[in-house]
């Protein structure tokens, strides 16, 4: 996502979680539990998108810092210009056990749990769900 956003002329963002452990990032920044950073390419250095970490030196008020965010608390990555990205999801189903014999699985209710792109033009969208 991150190369597409590039590609396409766009500023990515990350939407992250700082509550989760491991999350370095400037705290004076960090708003209801999330942080929304710039992960352009001009905007970072010694950028890596790692499978297990995403990390770089990023300006914060002036600041140089070292951000390392692991892909867990990745909520979201999005065009700045467009809202267009992806919302990560941990809401995977469980597996389930053995059903007991005679009963029907219920069909699942709602949309498909997962990574889903967002939609349209404008501004992101996110929406918290607890």
């Amino acid at each position: 996502m991150h190369e597409w956003i590039s590609d396409s002329g766009h500023t990515p963002h990350l939407v992250v979680d700082a509550g989760v452990t491991g999350v370095d990032v400037p705290r004076q920044f960090v708003k209801d539990g999330k942080i929304v950073l710039n992960v352009s390419w001009s905007a970072t250095a010694q950028l890596k998108l790692g499978n297990d970490a995403v990390t770089f030196s990023g300006r914060f008020g002036g600041a140089s810092m070292m951000v390392f965010v692991p892909v867990n608390a990745v909520l979201a990555i999005y065009a700045r210009e467009t809202g267009q990205g992806m919302i990560f999801s941990d809401d995977e189903p469980a597996p389930s056990g053995a059903e007991p014999p005679g009963e029907k699985p219920e069909p699942p209710k709602g949309p498909p749990k997962g990574p889903r792109p967002v939609g349209g033009g404008g501004r992101a969208k996110l929406k918290v769900v607890k």
